[in-house]
């Protein structure tokens, strides 16, 4: 017998949406303002050693030991005016979780930090009849897997966790944020995907990058190599958080705002950190932050302002009140489609030359690499990667394909290295799936496949419909072959009709 629909987890769900829609619509037509830090202010309330269940400095605990206090500073972000607060969730994901042995709590912490800021924003919607936001917070833990620390799978499926448990506590938009590592950042976002399609809710999924003063993201990617491996993830917008201060972040906004196709946001500190003997201090004051968010909105289009470290309910008030009735400046973006290593960007179109691909690291068609590949001579490998580097290559073509071999491992192996020795963008050649997700795993940036065809057709168990599923999933490029089931297209016209 059927099961009757449960009238009360329908009627969620329709409430769900309703916010959710709202929200797209406000962040397409104005600026939203987001809250400030989240630590410093639960940090305030000396909470007690047993408040933390003897787990010291897990601020995610205050989630189920003392709500009370979790509450309290939404309840002072919101008293400031601001359009929607975030979790107390930066630290509920795996990595972070595994430090203090409490992995298993992810999805329970998760949701009870969500379900907080759920009930302080209906409540302050209930009183006036504004509506409040809530976005759940993705932080990024302490592991970096493209320097091996962690496998990209088990990151992926705690993030997975964080995602579905804010989720089911009420959060409106998920935002992936303080992202230092492009691999990192790629399995928040999947775990993300993955949670929505689970739970069956589709919410605005935001992506927020830590860059240091050196003006690259901690593992030295620049904004154009970050902006060209996660646009493509199907994510709904884009910008940057912490680490500095706004001063230190207009350049790479204008490079977003120059060729992002999707919304921004911005969330600085409040300044550079001073060292104090009481600690570090973050000079810059409210004004400060409300003349720099204006100028942002004004000049690079804004569309979800807030603030980081250092910022306090009195900075954000004044942002409300500057920000106030502006509209985000029009952008004319000219998007500049190509593939990119974890460091550096390459355009698929060159101004001066073709693009050359270079195809001394393909076991099939270089005797050197493959023997170096086959006794297990890795830095062998790299130093042939790196000779093509040099040479002028544009991307670099990985090829680990020999009978006999266990090609998901050495593959695994060599995308791991080139991952962090490679300044170019990584073509994965293979005619093994598995292999294929075995590369895309390790590499941060934005790699091509090579390639897909008709060979066997195009039904959901062809070899292209496998392969297109893992480009949508990692936001890699294509390379494409006019070749259906019939073989080589010979003629003009049936290249064209393939392709």
């Amino acid at each position: 017998m059927a099961s009757l629909p449960n009238p009360s987890l329908s009627s969620g769900l329709s409430e769900s949406r309703k916010r959710t829609d709202a929200l797209r619509e406000a962040l397409a037509t104005r600026v939203v303002v987001a809250d400030g830090a989240m630590g410093t202010m639960l940090q305030a309330q000396d909470p007690t050693l047993e408040d933390f269940e003897n787990l010291e400095g897990c601020n995610e605990v205050l989630n189920v030991t003392r709500p009370d206090i979790v509450r309290s500073v939404h309840e002072a972000y919101f008293e400031a005016g601001v359009d929607c607060v975030e979790t107390n969730t930066f630290g509920a994901n795996h990595s972070a979780m595994a430090e203090y042995d409490i992995a298993d709590r992810v999805n329970e912490l998760s949701e009870a930090g969500a379900r907080i800021a759920r009930e302080v924003a209906d409540s302050f919607g209930a009183r006036d009849g504004r509506q409040r936001w809530v976005l759940g917070s993705i932080g990024p833990g302490t592991k970096l897997p493209t320097l091996g620390h962690v496998s990209y799978g088990t990151l992926r499926d705690g993030f997975q966790a964080n995602a579905e448990g804010l989720l089911a506590g009420g959060a409106d938009a998920l935002i992936v944020e303080t992202t230092q590592d492009l691999l990192q950042t790629k399995a928040s976002v999947l775990g993300a995907h993955r949670a929505m399609e689970a739970t069956g809710l589709r919410v605005p999924l935001l992506v927020s990058m830590a860059f240091e003063t050196t003006g690259t993201m901690l593992l030295g990617s620049e904004i154009g190599a970050a902006l060209t491996a996660l646009e493509p993830l199907g994510i709904d917008m884009i910008g940057l958080n912490c680490s500095t201060g706004p001063a230190e972040m207009s350049e790479h906004l204008r490079h977003l705002a120059r060729h992002s196709r999707i919304p921004l946001l911005c969330m600085p500190n409040a300044g550079l950190p001073v060292l104090t003997k009481d600690g570090a201090h973050f000079p810059l004051d409210a004004e400060g932050l409300a003349d720099a968010q204006e100028n942002f909105v004004r000049d690079y289009g804004l569309s979800l302002i807030g603030g980081c470290c250092g910022t306090t309910p009195e900075h954000l008030r004044q942002v409300v009140e500057r920000v106030n009735g502006l509209t985000p400046a029009e952008r004319d973006p000219r998007p500049e489609p190509g593939a990119a290593s974890l460091y550096q960007t390459v355009p698929f179109r060159q101004d001066t030359a073709y693009m050359a691909i270079g195809e001394r690291t393909n076991a099939n068609g270089s005797k050197k690499f493959r023997e170096a590949m086959l006794e297990g001579r890795w830095d062998d490998c790299v130093e042939m990667a790196r000779d093509q580097i040099r040479e002028g290559a544009h991307m670099l073509d990985l090829c680990v394909d020999y009978v006999g071999r266990d090609g998901v491992a050495d593959m695994d192996e060599l995308a791991g290295r080139f991952a962090t020795a490679s300044t170019l963008p990584i073509v994965l050649d293979s005619t093994e799936v598995e292999v294929i997700r075995a590369g895309l795993e390790r590499l941060g940036g934005r790699a091509v496949i090579n390639s897909v065809n008709y060979e066997d057709g195009d039904g959901p168990e062809s070899r292209f419909a496998k392969v297109t599923r893992l480009a949508r999933e990692h936001g890699a490029a294509l390379i494409a072959l006019t070749i259906d089931e019939e073989g080589q297209a010979r003629t003009v016209e049936t290249k064209v009709a393939i392709a």
